[in-house]
């Protein structure tokens, strides 16, 4: 069979059904898709253009964020400051701060301003193996803006090699220009941004902040309905600061994935596994903003719900390009094994875009994204802190 490449002596962690772990593995790939991945000993006859000596090395499948901010303005060094000295997460936003403070700098960007911001962020997760991130919106909050951060998300593709998924988030915050009224800008949301986000194919999903600060779970059914209608998937920034039963929520709407999830209650975990939605875990803002009330692991074991991972890359609540170190802080502070971490940046985060038929592990048919690895055993992707040890990305087969 000819191929265009073979990745060959190497040591494969598949990530199909566990880590999946093949001694004395290959992959090859065609097309820039996987065609064989698996033991040497077992590979069909296979006519290569080019041949690649793994040296004993480690592949996986390349890494995925699944839930990033990674377009933004400015930064929020202040807040951390004014965190530091005791304030708290909601007294900032009330004060004008948080994603207010991000939503005037971002509006005072121009797109070419706003890609070439992103870039380096998008370089730090690439350097440690990330061949898909996830990009929302959410710091427009008008037509205009919104249009303009998810056209330089999408911009970002062009730049590097890498898949840029991106998602709709205008109800994560109100605008100033809506005077504290919630149900006429999420009228507007639904009826004006959605229909030409859809339209545009500007956005692959639609995302909302279920909270206290932001909408109420009425307010975000309706944003669910509406993307429904215009055949868009949904996910949800779900009972991070407080239990409103948003994981529920997004199981009665079949989203994608409820992300955060710290006082989700056991029904809600029943819903998500009920429903098939993921959870994606962030550690790094629960790092960040010092947070003591963990996600329930414990639940989502019980009931198999799959378990990802992401950056939530962010000026405000978690400033963070590393999926080697979310792996680390994941372990340490949420107490996650080895391979739910790893799963959690490759499996379980392909399944929380909606991605798992083409991507997340080493398998026949999906696109061959790779990272090939100078470790001597895949802990060490865990384990290290501050310690990139990628040899190799490989995105498409290339």
């Amino acid at each position: 069979m000819r191929v265009d490449t073979i990745w060959e002596n190497a040591r494969l962690a598949t990530m199909a059904g566990g880590m999946g772990l093949v001694e004395d593995g290959i992959v090859a790939a065609e097309a820039g898709r996987i065609v064989y991945a698996g033991p040497a000993s077992e590979q069909p006859s296979f006519d290569p253009a080019r041949r690649i000596d793994c040296a004993g090395r480690w592949i996986t499948p390349g890494l995925i964020d699944c839930h990033t901010h990674l377009v933004y303005g400015g930064d929020r060094a202040r807040e951390f400051e004014m965190r530091l000295a005791g304030a708290s997460y909601e007294e900032i936003a009330r004060a004008g701060g948080g994603i207010a403070s991000t939503v005037a700098a971002t509006r005072a960007a121009t797109e070419a301003d706003l890609i070439r911001a992103s870039l380096p962020r998008l370089d730090a997760l690439i350097a440690e193996g990330a061949t898909t991130v996830e990009i929302k919106s959410g710091y427009g909050l008008s037509m205009a803006e919104e249009r303009k951060q998810l056209k330089a998300a999408r911009a970002l593709a062009t730049h590097r090699p890498v898949e840029i998924v991106t998602t709709f988030l205008g109800a994560h915050a109100l605008p100033p220009e809506a005077e504290g009224d919630k149900d006429a800008y999420i009228d507007r949301v639904c009826r004006v941004m959605i229909p030409a986000v859809a339209r545009e194919g500007l956005a692959h999903a639609v995302d909302a902040f279920v909270e206290g600060i932001a909408f109420s779970p009425e307010q975000v059914a309706h944003v669910f309905e509406a993307a429904q209608a215009h055949g868009l998937r949904v996910k949800l920034h779900a009972d991070q600061l407080t239990d409103l039963h948003g994981a529920a929520l997004a199981a009665r709407f079949g989203a994608l994935s409820a992300d955060h999830l710290e006082h989700t209650g056991e029904d809600g975990v029943a819903a998500m596994a009920k429903a098939g939605v993921a959870a994606v875990l962030l550690p790094g803002a629960f790092y960040f903003l010092r947070d003591t009330k963990l996600p329930p692991i414990d639940l989502l074991r019980r009931y198999g719900v799959p378990i990802a991972l992401a950056t939530d890359c962010n000026p405000g609540t978690s400033p963070l390009t590393s999926l080697l170190l979310v792996m680390n802080m994941a372990a340490t502070l949420f107490r996650l094994t080895v391979e739910e971490c790893l799963t959690g940046v490759t499996r379980a985060a392909a399944q929380a875009l909606g991605r798992i038929h083409d991507i997340g592990t080493l398998e026949v048919g999906k696109y061959c994204d790779l990272a090939i690895w100078n470790v001597e055993r895949p802990a060490e992707l865990v384990y290290r802190m501050g310690f990139n040890p990628l040899y190799a990305r490989v995105w498409r087969g290339e």
